[in-house]
């Protein structure tokens, strides 16, 4: 199947759209206001250890000090961060595409010390009030393979399924001996030992001048930051599947020649300077899916719809028949929903970016062989997924929980803002509840206004003011005859609908 990446370029802002037999399947955004600090690796200074939490505050030279978590730090870590080269252990063997576990019994108070230096990598960018994750476990990601310069694991992606390549690629790695741990990518399957030689010996020449810089570098602040997001999805996403890579900026199509060039030369060809005057997204309607990705309420082609909601560590998935009525009975409705439920919102997950843990309220099936169904559906679906992911269980009521792992913040998180005007939480008083919240602050103002000659004045909206005049005058007068003077409006245009103050004159 042929698919195609787009690489939309502006002065503040850069796009990269996968598209899969003309469908979007992965997007990335990054804007020079707000890069990603993902896979950067910098010299820190731990500010301030908790026990009580079992982590660490540390200074790497943000606004904000980031989090390190105990089961994130080496057991052996310290000043000197001597590489896995200094160490003579063979290679730990693993099928999975990560490192060994790094859970870690050792109290964290007993691993680092407050003002101790050390070396850390960023591994989640900062989120919402929380700062960025680090983590002591380095990882340089290549072509090919990820190298891992303070671990000794040999590691295969999961999604190399063939038997007989996993192995080949294993004994490869060995024989190639690695200074560090190595994991071979999704991008290593069929690689020779000479592209897999090239690409461990690159990145083991990086990690060693990171810890040259790490030494030589005396205050908190960046050693190594990861490639620009245009490459970034290159080296990530480039395949035998990806016929075209179209470029509209004249100096990216020739950085990106350039690194193709020079990392994958038989891709070059497919690099593509688009010159035409209608926008590049437009070939593909990939603004239009993307402004789609921002509503809350997603409708399915069956009259069915998904409502998501993203709170800061949840999103929650609701799914209805909407106008969809079916064609057989109740339970065949629900079971073509739901299936169509899985397609959009595996889909949404992966253009949206959303992760955390994700529960997903299917509508209630009461055969359990349409439940299982539904759940084969999902699973598959997320395979073809590049974050991990992973499906928990589904309850008796449809709920299903799974989590994808949350690197960097989600679309809405980028493209968007709280509201302003009602501050994020998603709805505003009614005009009846801030008419009565004025009436009741005014009753309890009763007393101190009875041997005083003064005039009450309420500043507020203009639609409160209606408000009470058109609905709630008998109430009005109620209020006035317990205060004993009457009541003035002063309509204030610039407040809030919620907003209004009291003035005794």
């Amino acid at each position: 199947m042929s698919a195609e990446i787009l690489i939309n370029v502006r002065p503040q802002e850069t796009r990269v759209a996968y598209v899969d037999a003309g469908i979007l399947s992965d997007l990335k955004i990054e804007r020079k206001t707000s890069p990603t600090l993902v896979g950067s690796i910098h010299r820190g200074t731990v500010i301030r250890v908790l026990p009580g939490m079992q982590a660490a505050f540390v200074d790497i030279g943000l606004e904000k000090a980031a989090f390190l978590y105990v089961g994130d730090i080496r057991e052996d870590v310290d000043d000197n961060f001597l590489s896995a080269v200094d160490r003579e252990e063979p290679l730990d063997e693993g099928d999975d595409d990560k490192p060994l576990s790094h859970a870690s019994k050792t109290p964290i108070q007993d691993l680092v010390k407050e003002g101790q230096s050390i070396l850390v990598q960023v591994s989640k960018d900062p989120l919402g009030t929380k700062g960025a994750r680090l983590t002591t476990h380095l990882s340089l990601p290549g072509r090919f393979v990820v190298f891992l310069p303070t671990v000794r694991h040999l590691g295969i992606s999961r999604r190399i399924e063939d038997e007989d390549e996993r192995e080949r690629l294993r004994k490869l790695v060995q024989k190639i001996n690695p200074s560090g741990g190595v994991i071979v990518r999704t991008a290593g399957d069929g690689a020779s030992e000479e592209m897999l030689k090239a690409d461990i010996e690159y990145l083991d020449r990086l990690s060693k001048e990171i810890f040259k810089n790490y030494e030589k570098k005396k205050q908190p602040g960046a050693l190594h930051t990861e490639l620009d997001v245009e490459l970034r999805a290159l080296r990530d996403l480039m395949s035998e599947d990806v016929t075209s890579v179209w470029v509209d900026d004249v100096e990216i199509h020739k950085k990106v020649v350039k690194f193709v060039s020079q990392f994958m030369p038989k891709y070059k060809q497919n690099i593509v300077l688009y010159e035409e005057k209608k926008p590049l997204f437009d070939l593909y309607d990939i603004d239009i899916e993307i402004s789609r990705s921002m509503e809350r309420k997603i409708w399915l082609k069956s009259g069915g719809y998904i409502v998501i909601d993203e709170a800061e560590a949840l999103v929650v998935i609701d799914v209805n028949t909407g106008k969809f009525v079916g064609k057989k009975d109740l339970e065949d409705t629900i079971l073509k929903t739901n299936l169509e439920a899985v397609r959009e919102t595996a889909h949404q997950l992966r253009i949206r970016n959303c992760g955390g843990i994700i529960i997903i309220d299917f509508i209630d099936m009461e055969k359990e062989s349409h439940r299982e169904k539904v759940l084969e559906a999902l699973a598959e679906e997320l395979q073809k997924d590049r974050a991990r992911t992973n499906i928990v269980s589904m309850s008796q009521l449809g709920l299903v929980e799974m989590t994808r792992k949350r690197i960097r913040p989600s679309l809405i998180k980028t493209l968007c803002e709280p509201c302003s005007y009602c501050d994020g939480k998603g709805y505003i008083k009614r005009k009846s509840t801030v008419a009565n919240e004025i009436f009741r602050e005014l009753e309890r103002d009763a007393d101190m206004l009875i041997n005083k000659k003064t005039n009450v004045v309420i500043h507020c909206h203009s639609e409160v003011v209606d408000w009470i005049y058109e609905v709630e005058g008998e109430t009005l007068e109620g209020i006035e005859k317990k205060l004993g003077r009457s009541v003035a409006f002063k309509i204030e245009p610039n407040y809030h609908l919620e907003q209004y103050e009291i003035f005794f004159v």
